[in-house]
Order: C-alpha cells, then structure tokens, then sequence
C-alpha cells in the first residue's frame, strides 16, 4: 500500500475515532441535560459525519466491525492484524 493512501486511511480512521469518542460523550451528557438543544444539534450533526465517514471507510478499506460485514466471507481477516500494523 503506497505511504499516502496509508496516510489517508489512518487519518480518516482517526477523524471516526475522534468523532466516536463525540458522539458518546455527548450522548452521556444528554442523559443529564436531556433539553439542551445546542448538545442534541451537536448530537445530531455528529452522529450524521460518524456515520457518512464510517461508510465510506468501510467502501474504501472494509468494514470497521463485524456488524458492518454482510458479505459471503469474513473479509476483515485479510486485512493486517493490529500489532502487525504502523504504530501512530
């Protein structure tokens, strides 16, 4: 795999990473302030870039779990287990 499409897939898996980490803090959030409607926006738009840049991950790379498979093999297998994989 050449250095820049490396590069690119990491940085998007750490923009699905970061933005994960988001979505469930400020979910945690709303169990408190269920009416904070600036934190149910930022909900909102977030979960909407999680999920847009999960699929297109998962069209680019593969999935990101196992619930995203629903082919007839488990194609993850292929792909580098994460101690054979460049450290950040």
């Amino acid at each position: 795999m050449c250095e820049d499409n490396l590069n690119s897939r990491e940085e998007l898996l750490k923009e699905i990473m970061a933005l994960g980490f988001s979505v469930t803090d400020i979910s945690l959030y709303l169990d408190i302030n269920p009416t904070d409607s600036t934190a149910l926006g930022l909900h909102s738009e977030y979960s909407g870039k999680l999920r847009e840049l999960s699929e297109k991950y998962a069209k680019l790379y593969g999935p990101l779990t196992l619930l995203d498979e629903n082919r007839d093999r488990w194609h993850w297998i292929d792909e580098p287990w994460p101690w054979e994989r460049r450290r950040y």
